[in-house]
This record gives structure tokens, sequence and C-alpha cells, in this order.
């Protein structure tokens, strides 16, 4: 099952979690971008579909080939006792925000953490019905900035993938291009998911269907942005249970 309600449940998930790096081709084009993204900015946007069991391998295999040290995950930021024990390879401690069951949080990102290690910055927050969406997404980039207040540890920023546009949206302001403003120069890389489905609340399945399931990962330049292709995509296994409705955490 692609959600999971307890603990016990989720640590296990976590210990049978595929977080090796996916077989990345790079074209000389993107890998120049990317490179200069974080030499200038220090920041490379990856936006993502959550709840695909590929996106943490996705990141790993980003991190890997760019030598980046510092992963930023929308996440709320009071996760970071849970991100700390992952790390450490402690038992994960409760918290409210784990168990969204909207994909960020997921056995492959915990089993990541817990393999590589990485300086995490988390720059999600509380947030509620009142927030424009443009006032959400600039709240995310002022704790990722303020988190990395020079470019000299690169980092890799992860959101969902209309949080990470470096152009303004017609529901609002993104994220990335709030990023863009203070550090110009910052690129974004957009996973295109050739098909297959992903757990967001419940299962879902993209609606693209490419045929091709297996082959490497491919990241090519495209007009205005990064493109990595995915070939498939398969649900996660998500940390899921019912709604409390004194826990707002951002979507």
């Amino acid at each position: 099952m692609p959600a999971v309600a307890t603990l016990e449940g989720f640590e296990q998930a976590v210990r049978d979690a595929d977080a090796s790096a996916v077989d990345l081709v790079v074209d000389p084009e993107a890998s120049a971008a990317a490179r200069r993204s974080l030499e200038e900015s220090g920041l490379l946007l990856l936006g993502e579909v959550h709840g695909a069991a590929e996106n943490p391998r996705v990141i790993r295999a980003v991190l890997e080939t760019f030598g980046i040290g510092t992963l930023g995950l929308e996440w709320h930021h009071e996760l970071g006792p849970v991100v700390d024990a992952a790390i450490a390879g402690r038992p994960l401690p409760e918290h409210p925000s784990i168990w969204s069951g909207d994909g960020r949080v997921t056995a492959g990102h915990v089993a990541l953490l817990r393999q590589v290690r990485p300086r995490v910055v988390l720059f999600d927050g509380t947030w509620d019905a009142d927030d424009t969406w443009s006032q959400r997404d600039a709240g995310m980039a002022e704790r990722l900035l303020a988190a990395l207040p020079e470019p000299r540890q690169p980092c890799l920023a992860v959101a969902g993938n209309y949080h990470t546009r470096t152009r303004q949206l017609p529901i609002g302001v993104p994220m990335g291009r709030q990023l863009a403003r203070s550090r110009p120069g910052v690129r974004e890389v957009r996973i295109a998911y050739g098909g297959g489905a992903h757990y967001n609340m419940t299962p879902s399945t993209f609606r693209t269907d490419r045929g091709d399931r297996t082959g490497p990962a491919l990241l090519r330049a495209r007009r205005g942005h990064l493109e990595l292709r995915l070939p498939w995509a398969t649900e996660a296994v998500v940390p899921q249970r019912p709604f409390e409705p004194d826990v707002m955490i951002g979507r």
C-alpha cells in the first residue's frame, strides 16, 4: 500500500525504499546551464510532482552529478527533528506534519537523508486560508534565503513544480520568481514524467504515456528552463493519517 499510518510501518517502508540515484544522462548545454546557475546564484531549483517514488532518486542523481551538498525541501520547518533523526539513523520522532499524505514526505526521501546525509534546509511553514498563493511562496523564498545567506554553499531546492517556476504564473508569483530577484541567474529544472503513477492524498496517474518505461533519465536544455525527462514513475510510500483541522501545512 502506498500510504502508511504508523511510525513502525513508515520506518519499515524507509528500510525497504530504493534511494539509489537514477541513471542520469546530462547533455552538455544543460550541464553548463546548471553549473552556471550554481556558480552565479548558489541555487538550482528542481520542480517535482509530489508522491512519485523516483523523486528522491532524481534528487540524489542531481546532487551527485553537480557536487551539491545542501538540499532544500518543501517540508514544514518544524520537521527539523525528523530530519536530524533520519540523518543520524535514529528512530523518527512523532510529528503531525509528517502525516499530511500529500507526497512531499515519502519513505524514499527519508532513506535518501539516511544514506546521503546532506545539509538540509526546510522552507515551508504554517499558513492559513487568508494567505494568498504568492504570500505563501514569498514566505518559502524568505526562509530558504535566510538559511543560505550567501551563495558559497550551493543548494538544490526541491518543491512542487509550480513553486519552482522562475516566471510569474496566472495564479501568482512563484517562489522561483521571487528567488530570482534576489539571486539572479538561478535556473529551474522541471521533471517531465513519461507516465506511471504517484500518490498525493490518493493514488493518481500521469496523463502522459510515452511508452518507453526503461532507459536513463535525461537532463536537457529547454527554452527558459531545464527539463529532466523521467521515463516512468511509481507511487511512493507516503505517511498519511486523517487530517487534523488545527494542523495547517501548505501544498
